[in-house]
């Protein structure tokens, strides 16, 4: 049951960190006039308008959520990476689910798929040196 909890507490923290760091994207650059993010159909036909520098900080938000969530279930959890594990399985899923479903750029594409995977191993390395005992 401790894994269980380790690992939504993981998730929770992972979007709400991800969350916040894309919201926080927009003070810094804002979006254009009439923007709507969370309409699926107007990012397909709008995402050339959407500022460079927001894009890179939903990147980057993607990462930094990734390493929170791990750290978070990891402390949890205690004894076992299994619910850090869970939590970059389904937050790189996630990842990739938002390129198939929203067309980005190529290069955003590779940023965020390594950016993902570069906050996985940052994620494995904080939670693997936090462990007690031998970690699974």
């Amino acid at each position: 049951m401790k894994y269980v909890l380790a690992t939504l507490a993981g998730l929770m923290v992972a979007a709400l960190i991800t969350f916040g760091i894309e919201s926080l994207g927009t003070v810094f650059f804002p979006l254009p006039e009439g923007a709507n993010p969370t309409d699926l159909e107007w990012l397909k036909n709008n995402l050339d308008l959407i500022p460079t520098g927001a894009m890179i900080m939903v990147a980057l938000a993607h990462v930094i959520g990734i390493i929170c969530g791990m750290l978070v279930a990891g402390l949890i959890a205690k004894n076992s990476m299994i619910p850090s594990y869970v939590v970059a399985v389904l937050m790189l899923l996630g990842t990739i689910a938002n390129l198939f479903m929203i067309p980005h750029p190529t290069w955003f594409m590779f940023v965020d798929i390594v950016g993902a995977l570069i906050g996985i191993y940052i994620g494995k390395t904080l939670v693997s040196n936090k462990l007690k005992g031998n970690p699974v």
